[in-house]
């Protein structure tokens, strides 16, 4: 991070996310280290994208390496923007709060 908190080496659409939510949420230290994470995944799938773009979506016959890391990645992204719990709209300023832990599931219903 640099001297004002906002993370250094982040794309366009990366940087703009950080700008939007630090100025909407105050969030705490962790929160902040999750929305880091989150825009750093951002900006790596950004650049994935352009190297696919550029080379194909195969390669030699092949499915082209990049894909298949921003398929992973994509699934990291969501799981770190769940973990985040902004509000999804602006009528609700609190963050989302799960609750509980969903049970196991059994076949054939309750015992």
């Amino acid at each position: 991070m640099d001297i004002d908190g906002f993370p250094s080496g982040l794309g366009d659409r990366a940087s703009q996310m950080w700008a939007e939510v630090t100025e909407q949420y105050d969030l705490g230290a962790h929160e902040k280290a999750l929305l880091e994470e989150v825009c750093r995944t951002m900006t790596d799938l950004d650049v994935l994208h352009e190297r696919v773009t550029a080379q194909g979506h195969t390669i030699a016959g092949r499915v082209n390496p990049e894909l298949v890391e921003a398929r992973q990645m994509r699934i990291a992204f969501a799981r770190l923007v769940a973990a985040l719990r902004l509000p999804e709209d602006d009528t609700d300023a609190q963050p989302q709060r799960r609750v509980g832990v969903r049970g196991s599931y059994r076949l054939g219903g309750a015992s």
